[in-house]
């Protein structure tokens, strides 16, 4: 029986293990995951807002250099219609040049099929939107700057040299970008100190000029751990939950199977035991019995069979009487309680097992002391209670028994020590003791008789007066149940 259970239980482990496993490894695939594309977004979105930044300044430029072209007083737009090609053709030339006689810009645009000698608002405006929005804009973005006119270029220049990064709006556009993936973290652009940052993005060059000037610029956040944390606390609290569920339920699954199983074994030696004590009487009076019908006795000879027979029925009526009364303590409520003081108690105790006690020639050491120490219970109980002590020291005290009982108060207890010089109680055993059936292994024959119910009802009925019992070694040897009822 032992090894199926032991593999029963084996397998459920393996079960709770692999599912426990399971859930662990499918956690961390997904941390590596979320980390992962935690690094990758937060240095993705620095590099977008890095782009929006930088488009915004180049929109600032574009801008003044149309304000620019739109001043009559700064720049000179005419046209003219080449003869050749039979197109118009725009000329743009500062108004008043830096070197007289230098030549501006001029050019055609494709799909311009209008001829005209002298410049309208509409073409003008034209000219305007085609040098701001698609030359310059494409000269800004490779970093360079395209000399139109020399005046118009140096102010250019002029403005691209003084753009720089605005950190305050470069952190509302990483922020928004940030939100748009998701990510609810806080950050710093451009760290002074990045040896506490816990995680740094890799730098982006800010600068209107790149690749040909670098102006780096990166951010730290948090943790990518924290964030996965953050990110994913309803579904870790879902596995923890899932997990304690299933540990909890292997746990009282085992716990159970275990203690039917132990149930089983326990119901298994009292039946063995109770047999071979119902046998033991019941093989006295058929015998008894036998004699009596096989063959023709004196009336004395007959009355000492039947006094056998009567014992043999006695001792049959006491077992099954302990087995009811044992059962009886789980259901019975208990009396009404009244003031009972635990030195004649004991003492009582002591008293109804005298006859016992000096026939096994045991020394029972007791001194009650002088003053009364009341609780509130039911006095036939508490006395059976320091009875069956008394028993369980003589039944496991060979050579002699010697018993000392002491009464004492502690912190609002009464507290009640037998300490015997008996057998011992093992350590591994002391909390099973109390069990319903439960004896101390000693093989297959046990040389003390029992049923093991005398020191669960013990148990019980302390129990039901809110007390406790414990076991414990008394050196150097025997042992020692500490009884502990409260005071009244």
């Amino acid at each position: 029986m032992k090894k199926p259970v032991n593999l029963i239980l084996w397998l459920m482990s393996l079960c709770v293990v692999g599912i426990v496993g399971l859930q662990l490894f499918w956690n961390y695939q997904n941390y590596q995951r979320t980390v992962a594309t935690f690094r990758h977004d937060s240095n993705e979105a620095l590099r977008i807002a890095v782009d929006q930044e930088m488009a915004q300044r180049r929109r600032l430029i574009i801008d003044q250099t149309k304000r620019w072209l739109a001043d009559t007083s700064f720049i000179r737009i005419t046209c003219s219609i080449n003869k050749r090609y039979g197109r118009t053709v725009f000329n743009i030339n500062d108004r008043y040049p830096k070197v007289a006689g230098s030549v501006g810009l001029s050019f055609s645009l494709g799909d311009f099929t209008p001829k005209l000698t002298r410049m309208t608002p509409q073409a003008r405006q034209l000219v305007i939107d085609h040098i701001g929005d698609n030359l310059l804009h494409k000269d800004l973005k490779e970093g360079s700057v395209y000399y139109f006119t020399q005046r118009l270029g140096d102010s250019i220049v002029v403005a691209f040299q003084k753009s720089r990064l605005r950190l305050p709006v470069l952190d509302t556009l990483y922020r928004q970008a940030l939100a748009s993936r998701d990510i609810q973290s806080p950050f710093k652009l451009n760290p002074a100190d990045t040896s506490a940052a816990e995680f740094l993005t890799q730098p982006v060059n800010a600068s209107m000029r790149r690749p040909y000037k670098r102006e780096l610029v990166w951010a730290s956040l948090a943790s990518p751990s924290q964030y996965f944390f953050a990110h994913m606390k309803w579904v870790l609290l879902s596995t923890l939950l899932l997990i304690g569920v299933c540990v909890l339920c292997f746990g009282y699954t085992a716990r159970t199977f275990l203690s039917q199983h132990k149930l089983a074994e326990l119901r298994k030696d009292f039946i063995n035991n109770m047999t071979h004590e119902f046998n033991t009487p019941l093989a006295s009076i058929k015998i008894t019995t036998e004699a009596l019908k096989t063959f023709a006795h004196d009336p004395a000879t007959q009355q000492e069979y039947l006094t056998i027979i009567g014992y043999q029925t006695d001792k049959l009526t006491e077992l099954t009487s302990r087995v009811l009364q044992a059962n009886r303590q789980l259901t019975t409520p208990a009396q009404p309680w009244q003031p009972v003081d635990l030195r004649t108690l004991v003492n009582k105790a002591i008293e109804e097992m005298t006859v016992r006690l000096q026939h096994e020639q045991a020394a029972v050491r007791y001194e009650p002391g002088q003053t009364p120490i009341l609780v509130k219970g039911e006095a036939g109980s508490l006395l059976t209670v320091f009875v069956n002590l008394l028993d369980n020291a003589l039944k496991y005290a060979p050579g002699g028994l010697k018993l000392d009982i002491q009464l004492a108060v502690k912190n609002r207890w009464a507290e009640i020590v037998f300490s015997d010089n008996g057998i011992g109680i093992p350590t591994e055993y002391r909390t099973q003791i109390f069990e319903p059936f439960f004896r101390v292994p000693q093989g297959n024959v046990h040389t003390v008789k029992g049923y093991g119910l005398g020191l669960n009802q013990v148990w019980q009925i302390l129990q039901q007066h809110r007390g406790s019992v414990l076991v414990g070694a008394n050196e150097p040897v025997g042992s020692q149940f500490i009884v502990r009822l409260p005071l009244l």
